[in-house]
């Protein structure tokens, strides 16, 4: 997929604008047979501070288990960000184009005891009413292990 093919849908996407503040998501986490194995919600503050856009996202899964990531993300040019985070190895980077933002980075991954290297494949898409739709898909030495789905709306939207 081009991220090009989405300069002209809208709504358009401004990171920053649909970031600052409360977000709510709510995503499943499904393997590459497309079983589901987890269900989890994310409360998100996000807020500019100096040139980054600052998301401390506070997780909660189905069976209990709650994570934290602080992303740092960077507006480079009108496109092109850059972002970091504690368990992110390296720079993250992403493109903004329209309605659409693909994010890529390698995120280290605790599994059974050991941290995986796992490599991300990020879209957001903007959907009317304020709902923006998040499909990840995650792989390893180009196999795909499975994907992330996120809905997010921002907590002062009132529409139904």
């Amino acid at each position: 997929m081009k991220i090009e093919a989405f300069k002209d849908r809208k709504p358009t996407l401004d990171l920053e604008a649909y970031f600052d503040g409360q977000v709510k998501a709510w995503g499943l986490f499904q393997d590459r047979f497309g079983t589901v194995h987890r269900q989890f919600t994310v409360d998100i503050l996000g807020h500019v501070e100096g040139d980054e856009l600052v998301l401390e996202e506070d997780f909660v899964y189905d069976d209990g288990e709650k994570d934290r990531r602080v992303w740092r993300l960077k507006r480079l040019d009108a496109q092109h960000y850059e972002g970091r985070a504690d368990d992110v190895e390296g720079t993250a980077k992403g493109k903004l184009c329209g309605q659409a933002f693909n994010f890529t980075y390698v995120l280290r991954l605790p599994i059974s005891g050991r941290i995986w290297r796992v490599n991300f494949d990020d879209w957001m898409f903007m959907h009317e009413d304020g709902v923006l739709v998040n499909r990840a898909v995650m792989s390893k030495f180009g196999i795909r292990l499975g994907e992330v789905t996120l809905f997010f709306r921002r907590s002062d939207d009132n529409t139904s």
